[in-house]
């Protein structure tokens, strides 16, 4: 009699022995799945990220399961208690109380799976160079002088990028607001520059993956890895209406 629970699908864990590979291990998943070859449209040589807080940590987490050879993380801050609750994943206690820098944290952290995590510190008028030679930017950095100067320096360079901005208010006890993905632009940082929808600091963290992942997926369409029917500029999302409105490009 054959026994039901038999199987020779063992998903044993293969390490990954192709050098030239940025994973550890090896992408079943995308063999499991038969998109290999739509796979293969994402394998760029470097990527960037410039802010890795809320959102921009969620990206990193998008990324990293791409076939990207690089993934440069740029900023200053320290990955603190409050970070915990709106970025991926778990960090302990005592790696909260060891108070490391965000890049530093999250490239420990996701080493673990790709091999070709880079970090460094933010952007200013010494660092913002290496971004010329990334092939595509996420910016996901508050309002402030240094985003404005990597949003100048990259249109120098002809790099395209995705920029991301988070508007969350609180009113009766709810929160409402707006998210924004926008290709090759940004809302600069001048006063009333942008209606001040976007100056708030509340962030949550199924908002921030929701802005992560329309970035995300903008990147992709541009590769090739998704349709793309309608070319839009800019995508926001109404938290309070549900509503996903897209600015096509001129």
């Amino acid at each position: 009699m054959l026994d039901p629970r038999v199987t020779a699908r063992t998903f044993e864990v293969t390490e990954n022995q192709d050098s030239d590979s940025p994973f550890n291990y090896t992408d079943t998943a995308s063999v499991h799945a038969q998109i290999g070859v739509v796979n293969e449209k994402l394998k760029l040589g470097s990527v960037a990220i410039v802010g890795v807080g809320g959102t921009g940590s969620y990206i990193l987490d998008l990324v990293a399961k791409t076939p990207v050879k690089e993934i440069h993380l740029f900023d200053d801050d320290k990955f603190g208690q409050h970070n915990a609750f709106r970025a991926p994943g778990a960090p302990s206690i005592d790696t909260l109380r060891s108070s490391p820098l965000k890049v530093v944290y999250l490239k420990d952290v996701y080493s673990a799976m790709h091999r070709g995590i880079v970090a460094h510190t933010g952007i200013d008028e010494t660092t913002v160079e290496l971004l010329r030679s990334m092939e595509f930017v996420f910016l996901a950095m508050g309002a402030n002088p240094s985003r404005d100067l990597a949003v100048a320096k990259l249109k120098e360079y002809g790099v395209p990028f995705v920029d991301v901005g988070m508007g969350i208010f609180k009113e009766s006890d709810a929160l409402g607001g707006t998210l924004r993905a926008t290709f090759n632009e940004s809302i600069l940082s001048t006063p009333g520059a942008d209606g001040g929808i976007y100056a708030s600091n509340i962030q949550v963290a199924d908002l921030n993956a929701l802005n992560a992942a329309l970035a995300v997926i903008k990147w992709k369409k541009i590769r090739g890895f998704y349709f793309d029917l309608s070319t839009f500029k800019e995508v926001t999302y109404q938290v309070e209406s549900g509503a996903l409105i897209r600015t096509t490009e001129d």
